[in-house]
């Protein structure tokens, strides 16, 4: 099978399973999506949820979370990892998100990253989800993911790299939801330990050599 045939057969079976699909962080405007994305680096989403319903109660808006002081938006994230860091960027990309964009989050890569705690990742997950654009965020799920079942070669080395090479096969108006597709089946079924290869349903498409065997 061709790699073109191989990407266009699991992304038939995902868009059968999968149909719809979404970030399982938990917000209702962007701006308390990028705050759920800034926290969830090296963390889990479960744990960001745990912790952003008080926040957004309390700082729901850029405006709001501008007045505050890091030490205090440290309490409300105390639990995720590197609490300290991130509540400084929290701060920080709520008072530049006023001071250079109006107070609304900005579309584009280059004004994403401009903000503290956002790197492209980050930034392609806002572009993804809140305005529909074929951004590729590439996550520990997805690198791993895209490397078993053969969807990059060794060579993608880089979440970068990785990123390019799924734009290159993956149809660009599929992409915002390919992200969710990869990162869902990483999370729960091509798991970094013990995966259940028996409950996978492209199994017949994947190119590890544990699963030929």
């Amino acid at each position: 099978m061709r790699k073109q045939e191989q990407y266009d057969a699991i992304v038939r079976y995902f868009e059968k399973e999968m149909p719809e699909v979404e970030t399982e962080l938990e917000y209702e405007s962007p701006f308390q999506l990028l705050v759920a994305v800034i926290l969830s680096a090296q963390c889990t989403d479960k744990r960001v949820n745990m912790v952003t319903p008080k926040l957004f109660a309390d700082y729901p808006t850029a405006e709001v979370m501008a007045e505050a002081e890091s030490d205090v938006i440290y309490e409300y994230i105390r639990s995720v990892s590197y609490p300290n860091n991130k509540a400084k960027h929290l701060v920080g990309m709520a008072r530049m998100l006023l001071t250079r964009f109006g107070g609304e989050v900005p579309a584009t890569l280059d004004e994403l990253v401009q903000l503290p705690g956002v790197g492209r990742k980050t930034a392609n997950v806002i572009q993804a989800v809140v305005f529909n654009k074929a951004a590729m965020a590439v996550d520990t799920h997805i690198f791993r993911v895209s490397h078993r079942l053969g969807l990059v070669g060794d060579k993608c080395t880089t979440p970068y790299a990785v990123e390019q090479e799924l734009v290159k096969h993956i149809p660009g108006e599929l992409i915002p939801r390919a992200h969710h597709w990869l990162l869902l089946h990483g999370r729960y079924v091509c798991t970094a330990r013990s995966p259940k290869c028996d409950k996978c349903g492209i199994r017949e498409y994947c190119k590890h050599p544990l699963v030929k065997a």
